[in-house]
Formats: structure tokens, C-alpha cells, sequence
């Protein structure tokens, strides 16, 4: 049985969208070079083109 990680251990990137960190998931482990958004939201907003700055505050 493998080692259990502590989250703290895991890889995170920049989200394209909003720019916050989010870290490695299992269901991203065969495709965690193409996963860019951290949440559909982040995907849904690139795709209508809303830019962190377009939002009202």
C-alpha cells in the first residue's frame, strides 16, 4: 500500500483565470499538464472572455 501525501506535498499551479494556486487532485492525474482552471467557474468565465478586471466589485 502506498505512503499517504499531506496535501501541504503536493503540486499546485496558478489558475489561467482568477491566478489563485490550486493543488493536484487524483481525478486531474492522467491530464495534470492540460488542467489550467481551478473550477468550472474559472473555465466557464475564460471562455465568455471576463477578465479579473471586468468584474464589478
Amino acid at each position: 500500500m502506498p505512503r499517504m501525501r499531506r496535501k501541504g506535498d503536493l503540486p499546485e499551479k496558478p489558475c489561467a483565470q482568477c491566478g489563485k494556486p490550486f493543488a493536484w487532485r487524483k481525478k486531474w492525474e492522467r491530464v495534470w499538464d492540460e488542467v489550467r482552471y481551478c473550477s468550472d467557474r474559472c473555465r466557464n468565465e475564460a471562455r465568455t472572455g471576463r477578465a479579473r478586471s471586468e468584474r464589478p466589485a
